[in-house]
């Protein structure tokens, strides 16, 4: 005779599964609405401050609406992002009765507001540097907000439509593939080869993240729940909880200090994908408050444009003449197709002579007329790229000293240009954390009932989300994008496998399928939705 599996049990007085249907407190619904409204409130008191400090004169209220569109679906992106992938950080804490249900939710929504406000920005910008470049620098125009959106919607569609079903997809995966969407659209539509749309350097290693974090969180979790088993002669760490028993206190303490670091880490990369494109949301609406960053000092500021200066005549000794043409268009080409010609060199010391020049006549970037700042940044933007996609072989023909100074110089220029306001990462963080308190049950219920066949322990709990908190951790300081979602469901599978438990395989094949559709119904998605804003802008 068979035994059932845990979705098919009934509940019992003695039954391991946690009580989720739980309603809300008054007092969790009011503390609900208090965080939602202040965060509003901060929001645009910051925005009114940032546009009088810029001292430019408003005409027009058209860029205050196209701000606050953007800036909801960018919010409410990061809102499905919470439910979505931070259920599976308390899935393992709830199903071993570590912390309560509802206080496991609050706890990581919690984490998932300090993992955003302390993030580096690495992420955030690696995912812009996905976007095609003229839509990057045309950012603010029609087509810049039809990217925009695009990219956004879908993303947000495929998330509750997979949360919906109840399987946990990645909101990573997804981003990426909207953004890949919205460049192979680009380029189709400018008579251009579909794969001239994206950097395909830089998606490809974003893709082996999303690729190998999976198999990394399967076969970790496994091998560390196989080691505890060796080390750690405890049959009850191995077995389903008797009724609502929480495990030993130092079990439970790892527990939950594992699921306070995925929280933590999931805030801290998950949510610098929201900042990065609500950044380039600023800088295409407001350009003369967020195009460059107006905190800089002075004497910074004569200092990047020494190091501009220099970095113009290091390269000068390396070209045998003058850039013909305009290097803008030199080096906007070279982004799109990174193939070196003889242009390249003079193009770029010719446009970093012009930043310097332009910087040093007006003292600093907080002086730049408003009218000046796009077009200041985005000569910042194409230089940085250039200099980031130069290969090997072309910095083998500049001397040691040349090479250390456009480095150098990029340094400078990115921290001109990728700055992130504090009120930016506090309205990410609180829909992060918002998010994270709604609609979670759904997830949880799949990572904790439907993956294995029988309820999960504690050895399993620990093993997973141990490996889960490693693993999003180091990712973020090599600021690469991975989904808190693949890891950590990965992780219970390898856990389930490696204890005997057996895998509910039609769930398995699920995960597997949403993992396999979700990058390319994204990109035919963004692809699709880009085109038709297009037409309609």
């Amino acid at each position: 005779m068979t035994t059932p599996t845990l979705a098919a049990r009934a509940a019992t007085p003695s039954d391991p599964r946690p009580r989720l249907h739980s309603r809300s407190s008054r007092k969790t619904l009011t503390l609900f609405c208090l965080l939602l409204l202040g965060g509003l409130l901060y929001t645009a008191a910051s925005l009114f401050r940032d546009i009088n400090a810029s001292g430019a004169a408003l005409t027009t209220w058209t860029p205050f609406v196209l701000l606050g569109v953007a800036l909801l679906i960018a919010l409410g992106f990061e809102f499905v992002n919470g439910f979505h992938d931070t259920a599976n950080a308390v899935a393992t804490v709830i199903y071993t009765h570590s912390l309560p249900p509802q206080f496991a939710v609050i706890w990581s929504g919690c984490w998932n507001f300090l993992g955003v406000l302390l993030s580096s920005g690495a992420v955030a910008f690696g995912i812009v540097a996905l976007l095609p470049v003229e839509l990057i620098l045309q950012v603010g125009s029609s087509a810049g907000f039809a990217m925009v959106f695009a990219l956004l919607l879908s993303a947000i569609a495929w998330n509750l439509g997979t949360w919906w079903l109840g399987l946990p997809a990645s909101s990573s995966h997804t981003l990426i593939g909207s953004i890949i969407g919205v460049g192979v659209a680009n380029a189709l539509m400018h008579g251009r080869d579909g794969t001239a749309g994206v950097d395909w350097a830089q998606a490809s290693k974003v893709g082996y993240a999303l690729l190998l974090s999976p198999l990394l969180g399967f076969v970790c979790a496994a091998g560390l729940l196989l080691a505890l088993r060796a080390l750690v002669k405890r049959p009850a760490l191995y077995q389903a909880p008797l009724g609502d028993t929480p495990p030993p206190w130092w079990i439970r303490g790892l527990l939950i200090l594992t699921c306070t670091g995925v929280s933590f880490a999931h805030g801290s990369n998950d949510g610098q994908k929201g900042m990065g494109l609500i950044m380039l949301i600023l800088v295409g609406t407001l350009p003369m408050a967020y195009a460059l960053n107006r905190t800089m000092p002075a004497e910074q500021s004569l200092q990047f444009a020494a190091v501009a200066e220099a970095t113009q005549q290091a390269l000068e000794r390396h070209v045998p003449s003058p850039s013909g043409g305009d290097p803008r268009q030199t080096l906007t080409a070279f982004i799109r197709a990174p193939q070196a010609g003889p242009e390249l060199l003079p193009a770029l010391a010719e446009l970093a002579g012009m930043i310097g020049r332009e910087v040093e006549g007006y003292g600093s970037l907080a002086r730049v007329p408003a009218e000046a700042m796009a077009n200041v940044r985005n000569d910042m933007y194409l230089t940085s790229e250039t200099i980031r996609l130069m290969d090997k072989q072309l910095l083998l023909e500049l001397d040691a000293a040349a090479v250390a100074q456009l480095h150098l110089f990029k340094r400078q220029i990115d921290d001109a240009t990728r700055f992130i306001p504090l009120w930016v990462k506090v309205a990410v963080a609180i829909a992060l954390g918002l998010g994270t308190m709604v609609g979670w049950k759904r997830i949880v219920v799949t990572v904790g009932e439907k993956i294995g066949k029988t309820h999960l322990t504690y050895a399993q709990g620990a093993s997973a989300e141990l490996v889960a908190m490693c693993t999003i951790g180091a990712a973020d300081m090599y600021g690469l994008p991975v989904s808190t979602t693949h890891v950590l469901s990965s992780g219970v599978a390898g856990s389930m496998l490696a204890n005997g438990s057996g895998l509910q395989w039609k769930t398995v094949g699920n995960l597997a399928l949403a993992w396999v559709l979700t990058l390319p119904v994204a990109i035919l998605l963004s692809g699709c939705l880009y085109w038709l804003l297009t037409q309609l802008f």
